[in-house]
């Protein structure tokens, strides 16, 4: 192997093994919502009510959905260099649409396992999945022009808060899933419903920024200048970040609510808007991962190993994880004592209100899963690797 491609494996085992810790800390967030007692009763982020573990459990995940789709988009970056722009495009459109078909019948039952469809949810697969649809569009132009539309997009959504809705219920509903989306209901039907929790736009302009550093990974980059881009662009972002959150005027939804209290205020000022992702909330995650990235190129050791193999196969993973999550859910389910009555339950089959368990045996049980999904996934990883059959560029 000549120094070009060592250096270009380390680029992507860096990208690996940040996608892998995002993966693994956000099984935790899936492990809480079917496990713990007061998930489907209480906000874990609301300082008036948490605590301060069961609101780090909630936080920490913060930092997954944005990496994931940041990562997504310089990963469509650096596929497309292998192919022709209209060849990338084309797949982009594809895997676009694949992903929103996974999104509505293979993710929303792995979360449901409701056989009716009667709760389809939109979340992050939805927002990757229409995000390559408009990458495949934009991409087609400089990469230069793909960054400023998703630095635009991610600085100037949280522009629309400060306007009333539209009156009519249609163009509500266009804003609300393209760009305000927070836990809105669609009904289909008398008994159907498509829940939106992620905004399209805000996602897109995550998933732009992401393309437009892959510029940074092209074969050539110089290391160092990539590092010190890296590293200025995700300081940039915290300080962005700490900024707006003390000016407190723009940036996020809702204001900062002031407490008297310590504890409180400190919660209070890390707990921005996911839904959609506020200004506040994509620098205070995208700002941390950039940093990782420019300090973890050149690091190997057994912990960033173990990552990176569930970085290299996270479609894999994220369906897997979901199935294997409810499928335990179910035994535990019937083993405390629950009847047949108690499985329809909404949105999750199989997890009433009042079920679940402390946060120790939460983390027992999210450690266990991703234990029991290193083996499977290392397996895929090696299939992928020496396999070059054409689903396989689809997960």
């Amino acid at each position: 192997m000549d120094a070009a491609q060592t250096t270009l494996s380390k680029r992507i085992l860096s990208i690996d093994i940040l996608r892998g810790l995002v993966m693994i800390i956000m099984a935790l967030d899936h492990t809480r919502d079917f496990f713990h007692v007061g998930a489907m009763t209480g906000d874990p982020l609301n300082p008036d009510t948490t605590t301060g573990m069961l609101f780090f459990t909630r936080w920490i995940t913060h930092f997954c959905a944005p990496t994931f789709v940041f990562l997504s988009g310089l990963s469509a970056y650096l596929s497309a260099q292998s192919r022709t722009s209209s060849v990338a495009s084309s797949f982009l459109l594809k895997r676009g649409l694949w992903l929103i078909f996974v999104e509505l019948v293979i993710i929303t039952f792995g979360l449901t396992f409701n056989p009716g469809y009667n709760f389809i949810i939109l979340q992050v697969i939805w927002a990757i999945g229409t995000s390559m649809i408009f990458l495949a569009i934009f991409s087609r132009l400089s990469h230069k022009t793909v960054l400023v539309i998703g630095l635009l997009l991610v600085f100037g959504h949280n522009l629309f808060n400060l306007f009333p809705a539209p009156a009519d219920s249609n163009g509500g509903l266009v804003l609300k899933v393209f760009f305000t989306a927070s836990g809105t209901v669609v009904p289909i039907s008398g008994n159907h419903f498509i829940y939106v929790f992620y905004a399209i736009l805000p996602w897109t302009g995550i998933m732009f920024i992401g393309y437009g550093v892959g510029a940074w990974y092209k074969k050539g980059y110089a290391a160092a200048r990539r590092q010190r881009n890296l590293f200025i662009a995700g300081l940039f972002a915290i300080l962005v970040f700490i900024s707006l959150r003390l000016i407190n005027i723009y940036g996020d939804p809702v204001p900062r609510k002031e407490y008297h209290d310590l504890f409180k205020n400190l919660l209070a000022f890390f707990n921005v808007a996911k839904y959609p992702p506020s200004l506040l909330y994509a620098s205070m995650t995208l700002g941390p991962a950039m940093l990782f990235l420019a300090v973890t190129e050149n690091l190997s050791n057994w912990f960033t190993k173990v990552t990176s193999v569930y970085g290299a196969v996270p479609f894999f993973y994220y369906v897997i994880h979901f199935y294997l999550l409810h499928t335990i859910l179910v035994i535990v389910f019937f083993a405390t004592g629950h009847h047949t009555k108690e499985i329809v339950q909404v949105p999750f089959f199989f997890r009433p209100a009042a079920f679940g368990f402390s946060l120790p045996i939460v983390y027992l049980i999210w450690f266990g899963v991703i234990a029991s999904l290193y083996l499977p996934c290392r397996w895929f990883k090696k299939y992928k690797q020496t396999h070059r059959q054409w689903w396989l560029r689809y997960v």
